[in-house]
């Protein structure tokens, strides 16, 4: 029963560099993990690609051969690769068990309303995969409120269209700090409840909004938004491992790798944070930790993982003494 992430996002939201950092981290708590190209115009990945669709086509023949423009290129491209199942199918048997991350192109059109990636996601459901749908924005889009209600209703959408287990996330959490001062705090922006309360806010960001008609229309979005009460979000900073921890834990939960998925047994430092909650710094408010606070927070979080590596170092030596064996008997 392989487990597995599909990653979306509009265009620079942080995909690629979202499968590489959790590449490595995967790595770092000894999870086998593959990552897998789906986006025909990415041509130069950061990770290791076990399986990439440009092996299958390439967005630049698709164009040639057929006038095609980049977005319509990229709707063609995954369209053959539906029609084309048994190369993926294929290739995903020979990885195994592995962990799987799903890149995909930043074409919202994807998982919005056009029908393929939704038709490869069943096929790949039929065949015994548990994926979850993880959905980034960056977290940019707060400091423009009408930029906040789009990415609201793309992620509302995804998760309506695509059927899957979702995690909405925004990206770049670690630069918020340094954009304009937000008018809430953060957790408003990650907790979507009572969406209302950021029409006024509306209304100031543009003059042309700042009328009946327009006024209608964001409270029936908020509204509606409300009613649904599907869409939340958690925040990331690839680059933090304790960020990383906390999301893969949660997308753990919600494809059920918790309940089906093993880590192995080598306890390296991030494997014990992994199997260890009270590891986690315990912050309750994100806004002190990445607005009011960042700076403390960071050197807080740097200090404890040298201190659990220095500690992880010396259990080493010691197992080593113990068992009668000089650094100089250790292979690499």
């Amino acid at each position: 029963m392989p487990f597995g992430q599909l990653v979306l996002g509009s265009p620079g939201s942080g995909k690629s560099t979202y499968c590489d950092g959790m590449y490595q981290f995967m790595g770092a708590i000894g999870r086998q993990c593959s990552v897998i190209n789906l986006d025909p115009a990415n041509d130069h990945t950061s990770y290791p690609c076990a399986l990439d669709i440009r092996n299958l086509v390439t967005l630049e023949e698709i164009m040639e051969a057929d006038q095609l423009g980049p977005n319509g290129g990229i709707l063609y491209a995954l369209e053959e690769l539906e029609h084309n199942m048994e190369w993926l199918e294929e290739g995903l048997k020979e990885l195994g068990e592995d962990y799987l991350l799903f890149d995909c192109p930043g074409q919202v059109e994807l998982y919005t309303h056009h029908n393929s990636l939704r038709n490869i996601i069943y096929r790949l459901q039929k065949l015994g995969f548990r994926l979850v749908s993880v959905h980034l924005s960056d977290c940019f889009c707060l400091t423009q409120p009408s930029l906040y209600v789009s990415n609201i209703l793309l992620a509302l959408r995804a998760m309506l269209q695509l059927d899957l287990p979702h995690v909405n996330v925004l990206t770049k959490i670690d630069k918020i700090s340094s954009y304009d001062t937000l008018p809430f705090n953060l957790d408003f922006y990650t907790e979507v409840q009572d969406l209302s309360r950021l029409v006024p806010v509306l209304e100031q960001e543009s003059p042309a909004l700042r009328n009946e008609k327009f006024g209608r229309l964001n409270q029936a979005i908020a509204d509606m938004v409300d009613s649904f009460g599907l869409v939340n979000f958690q925040v990331l900073a690839v680059e933090n491992k304790k960020s990383m921890m906390h999301l893969l834990r949660i997308v753990d939960r919600a494809g059920g790798y918790v309940f089906g998925g093993a880590e192995g047994t080598n306890d390296t430092v991030w494997q014990v944070a992994m199997r260890d909650e009270s590891a986690l710094l315990d912050v309750q408010d994100i806004q002190e930790r990445w607005i009011d606070n960042k700076e403390a927070y960071d050197e807080i979080e740097s200090q404890e993982e040298e201190a659990a590596i220095n500690a992880a170092a010396e259990k080493e030596a010691a197992a080593r003494e113990a068992a009668g064996l000089s650094p100089m008997d250790i292979g690499p």
